[in-house]
């Protein structure tokens, strides 16, 4: 290297600012200080303590109780019989934790693809955005239902297609969102600093942009989970998700319906439970956008004078000359 050079292993430590973890604590914060976020999290943590501590405390949910559709109180149980005379209650408590594993699954799926494919988009651009947002917008012209149905017709219906079928269904809607986000990022001074210093592109999009998309991230988050959620209920329903005898809240409607004027419990209960956690996890989001519009910071505080100390001097590139 001539004398003279300056590079990125040059240049002083810049200060650090606040921490990936503390932003998300400060957003979290914020939302939960309205009345929408504590609603929100309070429905949301009720259903998912129904959910993973039910199995625990509740009866077997294969045993016959009683008769089918027996009225509750009856030797079905508090709530009653099912269609084949089994505890509704029991069921219920069994029923829920496969739904928001599947679920939970599928959302981090949809998020991986969908955050990359929009991240690169915005920070590439020309071709490599047209040809990403052209296959998205492909996606996006069939809907959720038939193109997860489409995939589970073909193979069936496994567990690992349903998470990968929902997660690929939700990740064009993660993309679109996240590429208009990651577009302001990235026009920044501070991004175009680093890039302009030699950092690779892959180090910029992780270490710059991705952090600065936490808000829209944890709100895309939340949506997608409750959208995640109806849908692999709704193919439980169709007979495509969990298979009987097992429980599940989105099989127990389709079993039960056909006695929901003899016993109504064995609908109503699963249906309550699924809207409960649906409008919890949507209300919790609003909070977080809310409170994202209302004060969050989107930039990259860990950045001073366009430089970062998480620039690894081997990447260090030539870029200006001293004069002499």
């Amino acid at each position: 290297m001539e004398a003279g050079t300056i590079t990125q292993a040059d240049r002083p430590a810049p200060r650090q600012g606040p921490a990936l973890g503390g932003r998300v604590r400060r957003v979290v914060g914020d939302a939960l200080g309205t009345w929408r976020g504590k609603v929100g999290l309070a429905l949301t943590l009720i259903v998912a303590a129904i959910a993973f501590i039910g199995p625990f405390v509740g009866p077997s949910s294969l045993a016959l109780e009683g008769a089918p559709f027996e009225a509750p109180g009856g030797a079905a149980g508090t709530l009653g019989g099912d269609a084949l005379g089994r505890d509704v209650l029991a069921r219920v408590l069994d029923g829920g934790w496969r739904i928001l594993l599947i679920a939970g699954a599928a959302t981090i799926l949809a998020i991986i693809f969908g955050t990359a494919a929009g991240v690169v988009s915005a920070y590439r651009g020309g071709k490599v955005d047209s040809l990403i947002m052209r296959s998205v917008d492909v996606l996006l012209g069939i809907p959720q239902l038939v193109f997860v149905l489409m995939l589970l017709s073909v193979i069936g219906a496994k567990t690992w297609l349903v998470i990968l079928s929902v997660g690929l269904s939700q990740a064009p809607q993660v993309a679109r969102v996240l590429r208009a986000a990651a577009q302001d990022v990235s026009e920044r001074d501070y991004v175009k600093a680093v890039a302009a210093w030699g950092v690779p592109p892959r180090t910029v999009i992780r270490r710059h942009v991705v952090p600065s998309l936490i808000s829209p991230l944890m709100v895309e988050s939340a949506l997608r989970l409750s959208f995640s959620i109806i849908l692999v209920a709704g193919l439980a329903f169709l007979g495509l998700g969990t298979q009987p005898p097992t429980a599940d809240w989105g099989l127990m409607i389709n079993e039960n319906r056909v006695g929901i004027a003899a016993n109504p419990w064995g609908v109503l209960a699963p249906s309550i439970l699924l809207a409960a956690l649906a409008v919890g996890t949507n209300m919790f989001s609003d909070a977080v956008a809310r409170a994202n519009l209302a004060g969050g910071r989107t930039g990259d505080p860990s950045l001073d004078l366009f430089v970062t100390a998480s620039a690894d001097p081997k990447d260090a590139q030539p870029l200006e000359e001293v004069p002499k």
